[in-house]
């Protein structure tokens, strides 16, 4: 499957990229007001921003597939992961702002099976295929769910986001060492972080987090200005803004110890 990109290392590490993908589909993407609306929300740049992971021998999952398609991160039986606030579906009918994003109606249960057969279930099946493999030949596994969003999006919180966002649902997904040991790496760097705060991880940190079972799920929802420029408006013109190795270099090392933070939590004697 040529939008699903695996690479498969030997460390207890598996980073996911469920929303880096722009791939809009040529049968749907007359369907959308616009690709650039449809890619709008896009964690830009987000895999190149990690592709330092292969390095550490850590396993990549991603799909290439925009979630604007399908939301691979989304609960599939369409229950809202953050009840009684602004959030977006499975198949997403607006973008986080608030703007319709299709043409005539939204996606149909029947349009909507048909996507999830095609590349939700198989973008799971790979991550549950990569959980047993390095379970296999580890105690503990560490499944880090890799993502951005924009600073200021009003719709979804207020004010403006702390730079590093920690997702363990209240603590539920992985063990208090492996949530220290990040929280530690991010407070060695000059940004602000916050532990489940409005992002507390979505379906994938929720659906695989099982530290009993071995395997230890967390989230990271990266500001983006933490290693692009972001504009004062956010158009068609100006969004999204290019990644530059040399602007990216310190969120680059930051994230570096926070992986290696990662890795030593799941080399850890139990």
């Amino acid at each position: 499957m040529s939008w699903l990109e695996i690479h498969r290392g030997e460390a207890p590490l598996i980073v996911a990229f469920p929303h880096t993908g722009t791939d809009l589909l040529h049968d749907l993407k007359e369907q959308f007001v616009s690709p650039w609306l449809a890619t709008k929300d896009a964690d830009w740049w987000i895999h190149q921003l990690y592709d330092f992971a292969a390095d550490l021998g850590a396993t990549t999952v991603r799909t290439a597939i925009s979630r604007s398609v399908i939301d691979v991160n989304r609960d599939p039986s369409g229950a809202s992961l953050y009840p009684g606030q602004a959030t977006t579906e499975l198949c997403p009918t607006t973008t986080f702002d608030g703007e319709p994003l299709h043409r005539d109606g939204v996606p149909d249960a029947a349009s909507i099976a048909w996507r999830r057969e095609h590349f939700f279930d198989p973008y799971h099946a790979a991550i549950e295929a990569e959980i047993a493999r390095l379970r296999a030949l580890h105690p503990k596994v560490v499944l880090y769910d890799a993502h951005s969003i924009r600073s200021h999006v009003p719709r979804l919180f207020e004010g403006e986001l702390p730079q590093f966002n920690i997702g363990t649902n209240g603590g539920t997904t992985c063990a208090i060492e492996l949530r220290d040991g990040v929280e530690a790496a991010c407070a060695a760097t000059p940004w602000n972080r916050v532990t489940d705060g409005r992002f507390r991880g979505g379906w994938t940190t929720r659906h695989y987090g099982r530290p009993g079972q071995g395997v230890h799920a967390i989230q990271m929802e990266l500001a983006c200005r933490g290693y692009i420029d972001e504009p004062a408006a956010f158009d068609e013109a100006s969004w999204p803004t290019p990644y530059d190795d040399a602007r990216a270099a310190p969120m680059r090392a930051a994230l570096t110890r926070i992986l290696q933070a990662c890795l030593s939590f799941a080399g850890a004697p139990e």
